[in-house]
């Protein structure tokens, strides 16, 4: 090299050095000037984050393995409700999708792409409260979104869709605040996109579109717009919110699989929807509920104050309408079909959390205001930390697991979701990529792990064994689909957690084809033991048949 050239390219070096610790410097500046209420829930979303981190390799659950499967089908091009039937909307099997496309096709990259929308959702949260009453309110409602969406006992720490549900509505919810200040037309058409994209991903997110359109209507009837302002504002968010789910519904008629959509997410849906009585699904409120209290009982004592300081207070009261409205939409998406599930109750933990912003921030400015003495005024944080502390002990058993296994089996006691792992390695080494498995139990995960499709497009059995109208007319199209396709493998869990029998002939009849379909074509090659208490002498197991030579 010429000593003109070296002495560019050491010119060039020091130049970026100069650059780099330019950029250095101004991001140090930055963080410098955070306020303190931005650390905290930097902090606190770090720190799940590292919790929800050392578990990212947890064995998924049934739930997790639907969406990784029909995500998987789709990154093949396969769309949702041809090779994999169940009553959700699509949009969490497209969220799933973009996942495992960014992170891997792994139970690691699920958990990992759920830390970052965990962390986003708390940030939302964040926003909604600041904007209503300020920071210090705002860092305490988004670090008590980003402890409780940790929550065992709510299974938080799973990718269930109701995760996916919170952070569309939260970014819609804050967008409709932010529209409602300055009136742009922009802001509620992408409001409305957000809030129809939590629909899209469940359908109990319509809760949410219905509130913020009532919220819209509510605030421009209070400042007296005129009556063709309102209706033009209100169906452009409205439009919006319609916008995610007709474009979906053109997507699945174009591909084919529209007749297919609409039965299962609204025909077998509503007769799904009617299974359970007023008194079953309170009873499952409680045994639902009970556990959830518990575990997190210092942040829905605070949050119970700041719903009483909600009307008491006067700051708090301008904005009570927004906080119950949310409370109240929210526990109705939780309530649709009283089944009560508790990762149901992630969808109530935005209201939860400014809840708890509030009780902490009014509570702090009532000291204020007294002329209190910095120890005085600080004792709502410290109850606050109390309680966060005591959350994070409750859960220890979970969060702080030797591994992410262990921690697996302690929440979901009984479940084989570990072995259903175990297996479908199995698959995945002694079968064609090719290969078809008839699944006979509840577990898509195994799809997801084997990399293997399907010999039906019914990867659970629970809405086989419903006291639905549809039950029998299911059995039969699973019979048909099943011998049609002529599986190489078979599978059945002999654990009723898979299955959750319930009495009828029709399952006796059903249970009955799936034995003989078995000792006809198929011969037993493996089986796991299912990690679980032995009850009466019996130990829960996954078989494992391969098909008969001809």
């Amino acid at each position: 090299m010429s000593k003109t050239g070296s002495l560019m390219k050491k010119e060039e070096n020091e130049t970026s050095r100069a650059s780099f610790a330019t950029i250095s410097r101004a991001t140090i500046s930055r963080l410098t000037r955070l306020r303190w209420t931005s650390w905290f829930l930097l902090l606190a979303i770090l720190f799940f984050a590292a919790l929800r981190f050392r578990l990212r390799d947890a064995p998924l659950e049934r739930d997790e393995g639907e969406y990784a499967y029909a995500g998987q089908l789709i990154l093949k091009g396969i769309p949702p409700y041809q090779q994999a039937y169940n009553m959700k909307l699509p949009g969490t099997y497209a969220a799933y999708a973009l996942v495992l496309a960014i992170f891997g096709q792994s139970s690691a990259g699920i958990h990992l792409g759920l830390i970052f929308i965990n962390a986003a959702t708390s940030l939302l949260v964040f926003g909604i409260a600041k904007n209503l009453f300020g920071n210090r309110c705002a860092a305490f409602a988004g670090v008590s979104y980003a402890a409780l969406s940790a929550s065992p006992a709510l299974f938080g720490i799973a990718g269930h869709a109701t995760h996916f549900v919170v952070i569309a509505a939260a970014a819609g919810l804050l967008l409709l605040l932010h529209a409602v200040e300055n009136g742009r037309a922009t802001l509620l058409l992408a409001s409305g996109l957000c809030l129809g994209l939590a629909f899209l991903m469940k359908q109990p997110g319509i809760f949410f579109c219905a509130f913020g359109l009532l919220y819209l209507i509510y605030r421009e009837w209070t400042a007296t717009l005129p009556w063709k302002a309102m209706a033009t504002h209100s169906s452009i968010l409205a439009a919006g919110m319609a916008l995610p789910f007709a474009l979906t519904c053109l997507v699945l008629y174009w591909m084919g699989v529209f007749r297919s959509f609409w039965f299962w997410t609204f025909s077998y849906a509503r007769a799904y929807g009617g299974i359970v009585t007023l008194h079953e699904g309170l009873h499952e409120l409680q045994n639902s509920g009970a556990p959830i209290f518990t575990e997190n009982a210092g942040f829905y004592l605070l949050a119970a104050l700041g719903f009483v300081l909600l009307f008491r207070d006067v700051r708090a009261r301008r904005h009570w309408l927004f906080i119950a409205g949310l409370l109240i939409f929210s526990f109705a998406a939780v309530s649709a079909g009283l089944f009560f599930r508790p990762h149901y109750f992630i969808l109530l933990l935005p209201a939860m959390s400014l809840l708890v912003g509030i009780a902490v921030e009014t509570t702090t400015q009532a000291l204020e205001t007294q002329g209190l003495g910095t120890f005085v005024v600080a004792i709502p944080a410290v109850v606050f930390g109390l309680a966060f502390f005591l959350s994070v002990f409750e859960a220890r058993s979970i969060l702080l697991a030797p591994d992410s296994v262990t921690a697996c089996r302690r929440l979901y006691r009984g479940n084989p979701f570990p072995e259903a792992r175990q297996l479908a390695e199995l698959l995945k080494t002694s079968s064609p990529p090719d290969a078809r498995i008839a699944v006979f139990g509840s577990e898509p995960e195994i799809f997801f792990y084997a990399q293997r499709r399907s010999a039906t497009g019914y990867i659970y059995m629970y809405s086989l064994m419903e006291d639905q109208a549809f039950a029998t007319q299911m059995q039969q199209q699973m019979i048909n689909e099943v011998t049609a396709s002529h599986p190489e493998f078979a599978v059945f869990v002999d654990d009723g957690l898979s299955w959750l029998f319930r009495p009828g002939q029709s399952r006796e009849a059903f249970l009955r084809w799936i034995q003989q379909f078995l000792n006809a074509g198929y011969e037993q090659i493996d089986h796991i033991d299912i990690h679980s208490e032995t009850l009466a002498g019996t130990t829960p197991r996954l078989y494992l048949y391969r098909r008969k030579p001809n």
